[in-house]
């Protein structure tokens, strides 16, 4: 599917769209809870996913009890999330490619995470993939994460396009409502959640990795020297006053 209008902007999630990192952050939480002989099922960390510290606090202390020690087993997460990082993280398949496309195409590009900044670093530093955008937005810059739209807005404003004008790349289900919600363009890339019919019906497509997107924009069979046609081509002639 094409976008019902051209694409001024790209916003990006992080963890589950440009790395691998969600996978590795579930084995790092299920070690930290079998450390302290509790168990958390699988549908209790997926509804963590893509959210903010607080709802994941929410959540862990619903299934846990108030009195859970949440600081300190969140701090053994982090610490074997870290130490997995330091390994490396792999990125996820289609993201060079679609991001040189983007770069050809003159489309400027956020992205807009419920992670920190240092975690932002650690998992794109390495990768070379920090400086391909031209905005990052992680927690500590808006008020209210997602499933909010606020991270999204965030990332419109510092680009300096409109939201209607984004197309905002998602992997979980509170990043496309967040998404969504911000008036963008959306399409879903599953990770570990998989498309329900309220995500279909929130995005534009439900894409399997980010070589199908960038086949959307117009990208199929192209490389980083081959100019960019449909909808961005629009937007590269009215930026530079053609």
């Amino acid at each position: 599917m094409k976008p019902p209008r051209a694409v001024e902007a790209v916003v990006f999630d992080m963890d589950g769209l440009l790395v691998d990192s969600e996978s590795m952050f579930r084995d790092a939480m299920m070690e930290a809870t079998r450390r302290r002989d509790l168990d958390l099922p699988l549908d209790v960390f997926l509804r963590m996913v893509g959210s903010d510290e607080g709802h994941t606090r929410r959540v862990a202390l619903a299934h846990f009890g108030e009195d859970f020690a949440y600081e300190p087993w969140m701090a053994e997460i982090w610490a074997l999330a870290h130490a997995r990082i330091e390994v490396g993280v792999a990125v996820k398949a289609g993201v060079v490619e679609l991001l040189d496309f983007l770069e050809n195409a003159g489309v400027p590009r956020a992205v807009a995470t419920s992670s920190g900044h240092a975690t932002v670093e650690r998992q794109l530093g390495p990768a070379g993939l920090l400086t391909r955008f031209q905005a990052i937005v992680a927690a500590g810059d808006y008020a209210r994460g997602k499933p909010s739209p606020d991270p999204f807005l965030v990332a419109a404003e510092r680009l300096g396009v409109a939201p209607a004008a984004c197309l905002a790349l998602e992997d979980s289900h509170n990043g496309v409502r967040a998404a969504h919600a911000a008036g963008m363009m959306t399409v879903m890339v599953p990770d570990l959640l998989e498309a329900t019919d309220e995500m279909r019906g929130l995005c534009l497509a439900i894409a399997v990795t980010l070589h199908e997107v960038r086949e959307m924009l117009g990208g199929k069979g192209q490389t980083a020297e081959t100019p960019a046609d449909d909808g961005l081509t629009s937007w590269a002639a009215r930026s530079s006053g053609d």
